[in-house]
């Protein structure tokens, strides 16, 4: 019988970016966006705070962007200061790399398994499936996901007892599978 986990984002990440006040470099985003436009061009803006001295940093969404480019139901949820906007944002590639940005996501994730008892089988078939590009180590995953050590994971992995069609060392942030034989 296939499981099927799901990795949840619990809120949103950290944003690591150096404080011109404080040389900090951890800021928390609420979701909250600053519009501005003038005359016929538009720039958008996340806010974040610093969370060592509180100094509000701009993260860029728009840019000097004419308005009638940009979709009405964007400029909608810019303006409602829509948190899922947020979230959307900060997966953005083109966001982070315009903005320099990288994401913390220790303690913001969960993981879903539905309850599933299985301590007793000897097959574990598992589907691992992503609400939200969080890169995740899968060993971490299948341990806290079967009860295990991560000690015991690695020793399982390096006996050929877990398996999958992807590489489960490092950090995954796409949905994959894996079987665990005892």
């Amino acid at each position: 019988m296939l499981e099927n986990w799901v990795v949840v984002p619990t809120c949103l990440p950290l944003v690591l970016r150096r404080c011109h006040s404080c040389a900090s470099e951890r800021f928390r985003t609420s979701g909250r966006f600053r519009v501005n436009a003038n005359h016929k061009l538009i720039d958008a803006w996340l806010l974040a705070l610093c969370t060592t001295c509180g100094e509000t940093t701009k993260l860029t969404v728009l840019e000097r962007v004419n308005v009638r480019s940009v979709r009405p139901e964007l400029l909608d949820r810019l303006h409602d200061n829509d948190p899922g906007l947020a979230a959307e944002l900060l997966q953005d590639p083109v966001v982070r790399r315009r903005n320099r940005i990288a994401l913390d996501w220790d303690n913001a994730w969960r993981l879903d398994t539905d309850g599933s008892d299985h301590p007793d089988r000897e097959v574990i078939d598992v589907s691992v499936r992503f609400e939200a590009r969080i890169p995740v180590r899968p060993v971490r995953l299948i341990a806290e996901g079967c009860g295990l050590s991560r000690a015991e994971v690695e020793r399982l992995l390096t006996e050929g007892k877990i398996v999958s069609t992807v590489r489960l060392s490092g950090k995954l942030s796409g949905d994959f599978a894996f079987m665990l034989k005892r």
